[in-house]
């Protein structure tokens, strides 16, 4: 069948839009391929909260990637993102190890918060950064890149377009967190200023001590040999057998 070249345009444009839409926001997590052989699941809920779970010892670690709204949406748009985010914490158990990270797009600030953020953060809290804190102690949740000393340029992670020499504005709004009690789990915590990376953030690295086991495959059941049943004996002498085992008992 002949088609026209205009009609065929059109088809194949709007092929491409279905199979490639564009996206405004998205989360993602890489893992390497050993680790790869250790996930356990995945659950991509929207383009700004995602988990993946994998088998680790001695207990699970689910890891929950997030990408908040910034400064310029709507409360709206925040109340869904908590959300998400509460659906994805309610995938977890309280015994296993949980870690969310990612661009939180809020300002916690310097000094130390209550059961969750250490001495070490950077600015001042804003409305945003006091509902997230909110939602880090609900959980019992501590922000291990603010529980170490480190200079200023290993604790910004995000540097506006409006800076310069004159106009200096570095935020810390990336944050990764982690379960009050596997805390100690965590031995560094800090950002890569001038990563090769094309972005305004820097990215931000933690050191977190858990072993990784291989998930086993299942092993393939053994399946009964239904032939055996054509001989006459075999009925027979299986009833035999059951009957003796019975008396046995």
């Amino acid at each position: 069948m002949q088609m026209d070249g205009r009609l065929r345009r059109n088809l194949l444009g709007t092929l491409r839009r279905r199979i490639n839409p564009t996206h405004r926001y998205g989360v993602a997590i890489i893992v390497c391929k050993s680790i790869g052989r250790s996930v356990a699941g995945f659950l991509p809920l929207s383009g700004r909260v995602m988990l993946i779970k994998l088998d680790a010892k001695p207990f699970p670690l689910n890891i929950i990637q997030v990408y908040a709204p910034t400064a310029d949406k709507s409360d709206d748009e925040i109340a869904n993102f908590y959300k998400e985010l509460e659906v994805a914490w309610n995938h977890t158990k309280n015994h296993e190890v949980t870690v969310i990270m990612g661009d939180f797009n809020a300002k916690v600030g310097q000094g130390e918060v209550e059961k969750c953020g250490g001495k070490f953060g950077l600015g001042v809290r804003n409305e945003r950064g006091g509902r997230l804190v909110e939602f880090w102690q609900n959980k019992s949740l501590v922000v291990s890149n603010t529980f170490f000393k480190l200079p200023k340029r290993r604790l910004w992670t995000w540097k506006s377009p409006a800076h310069n020499q004159d106009n200096i504005i570095r935020n810390q709004i990336d944050f990764i967190l982690i379960n009050d009690r596997f805390k100690n789990c965590v031995k560094s915590a800090k950002t890569y200023p001038g990563a090769d990376v094309n972005s305004d953030h820097n990215p931000v690295v933690a050191s977190i001590e858990i072993t990784f086991k291989k998930l086993k495959k299942p092993s393939k059941k053994q399946r009964l040999d239904l032939k055996k049943l054509e001989n006459a004996d075999v009925p027979q002498q299986t009833q035999t057998e059951i009957n003796d085992n019975l008396k046995g008992i």
